[in-house]
């Protein structure tokens, strides 16, 4: 028989702080921290303890005796139920406010670094409606609020929205979603309309069967907008019907694919993407570089801040168009190709071969001649000799995934010697610890964090590195 473990429920916790991953922080009578989840600070709570390590104990609250005063009215009908924009019920200039605090504590606590600027995080207008992408899930099974558990209501009901936290079998019908400008609602409620009306299957995740499956949306400010559908078997009559029924009731559409995901997993970029209508892809513009975005293009979700973050690393590199400049995790270029104008040179590396093929697109399409990009892996690709090749670095930019920089990428920049290095991070613990790494040759001289997602956890940090006086 297996033991039947009590369960722990600490009584009026207060929560003090927000940590990374946005958690509440409270602390027990005995100086225990307790991270917890779906609060904020000022919230009094009961909290039921899922986890429990010797420094820290994890929780959720299961009874709130007092609510913050920090709280205000989220905009949305679907807050805390989708799992998105977890921070709406704070306001935003509080929500600023603890991003910077995450990000200047972990550059002190983790990186052992004090002597250096700490410019205002720089906050995203608009809060709403930024993001340029999003993915919407079909399922015949519907996402019961507690409310409607309580009643007779059925879940039986074809939706199309995102997944909730913690449950990928069930799907929201999202009404309105805050995140995307439109067309993206009109594009999703006509395509769940005529989905409908056709009698169209939808995807059924417990039996792994159905016919529609997915939709992403992807947006820009020039008004292309496109639409690519999933469908989970290939029946040519019924996708025909569907896809020339949405290109009639949304001309906004201008870009239209769908692909075939027969797979048991929701993931597409590995899958042929068919190009239907329209152009074959979208556009978008950052000051005066345009970028060409297809299908599977990955490309900064917010591009209004991405915008404000380019122009934070541009001034951090202080160029003069006579730097030759490193530019690491290059992704599909943007960094690069937005600051080409003010390099002699810039050097590329990023591991997705098909963003190295979008950069190199983007490189002609905007007639720049100064760039070069190559697709590897940073750490095997960014070698001595790759170096000597390519003329040393006077400036290196780098934003690595969250998991921060390998250990052979941080030797070999302490190696090169490069007089500055500009580091663009969304993850302020693993940032901390490369800092930290570097600090035998560099010191950090500012910090610069930019809020990239709104009511949100997430945020970025741009941090200015300067190699230390005895080794230039």
């Amino acid at each position: 028989m297996g033991r039947n473990r009590k369960k722990k429920i600490i009584e009026n916790l207060e929560i003090v702080g927000i940590a990374d991953k946005g958690k509440g922080v409270a602390r027990t009578e005995d100086g225990v921290v307790v991270f917890v989840d779906k609060v904020i600070p000022g919230d009094v709570v009961n909290v039921l303890i899922k986890k429990k390590k010797k420094a820290y104990m994890q929780g959720f609250p299961v009874h709130y005796h007092k609510y913050s005063d920090l709280r205000i009215e989220p905009f949305c009908e679907h807050f805390q139920v989708c799992g998105g924009c977890k921070w709406q019920h704070l306001d935003y200039e509080k929500q600023l406010e603890f991003k910077e605090g995450i990000v200047f504590n972990a550059l002190k606590r983790i990186g052992k670094v004090a002597d250096h600027e700490e410019i205002p995080i720089k906050g995203s207008n608009p809060t709403t409606f930024y993001r340029n992408k999003l993915e919407f899930s079909f399922s015949n099974k519907k996402w019961l609020t507690a409310e409607e558990i309580k009643t007779d209501i059925t879940n039986e009901e074809n939706v199309l929205g995102f997944h909730p936290q913690g449950a990928f079998s069930k799907v929201i019908d999202v009404k309105k979603c805050h995140l995307q400008p439109e067309p993206s609602n009109k594009i999703r409620l006509t395509v769940k309309k005529i989905a409908i009306e056709q009698g169209l299957a939808f995807f059924d995740i417990a039996k792994n069967d159905g016919y529609l499956r997915q939709i992403t949306v992807r947006t820009s400010s020039l008004n292309q907008n496109m639409l690519i559908v999933g469908f989970y078997t290939d029946d040519e009559e019924s996708r025909v019907a569907f896809l020339e029924a949405i290109k009639e009731a949304v001309p906004e559409i201008t870009s239209l694919f769908y692909y075939i995901n027969a797979k048991m997993n929701d993931f597409s970029l590995d899958l042929e993407h068919h190009h239907y209508a329209g152009k074959p892809y979208i556009e978008e513009m950052l000051r005066d570089v345009k970028f060409r975005i297809g299908p599977k293009s990955f490309f900064q979700t917010n591009p209004n801040q991405a915008e404000a973050l380019f122009n934070i690393v541009e001034e951090m590199a202080d160029l003069d168009g006579s730097q030759n400049v490193y530019d690491l995790y290059t992704g599909t270029g943007s960094i690069a190709l937005y600051i080409a104008h003010k390099c002699k040179q810039i050097v590329g590396i990023e591991e997705v071969e098909p963003a190295i093929e979008d950069a190199k697109i983007n490189m002609k399409i905007n007639n720049i001649e100064n760039a070069v990009f190559y697709a590897g892996d940073v750490k095997n690709i960014l070698t001595k000799d790759f170096a000597v090749q390519h003329g040393k670095p006077d400036v290196l930019i780098t934003d690595p995934p969250r998991i921060g920089m390998h250990q052979k990428v941080i030797d070999l920049l302490l190696e090169l010697e490069a007089p500055k290095i500009v580091y663009v991070s969304c993850n302020p613990a693993t940032q901390a610890r490369d800092v930290q790494l570097l600090s035998d040759k560099y010191d950090l001289v500012k910090i610069q964090p930019v809020d990239m997602f709104p009511h949100t956890h997430h945020i970025e940090n741009v941090g200015l590195l300067i190699l230390k006086p005895e080794f230039k």
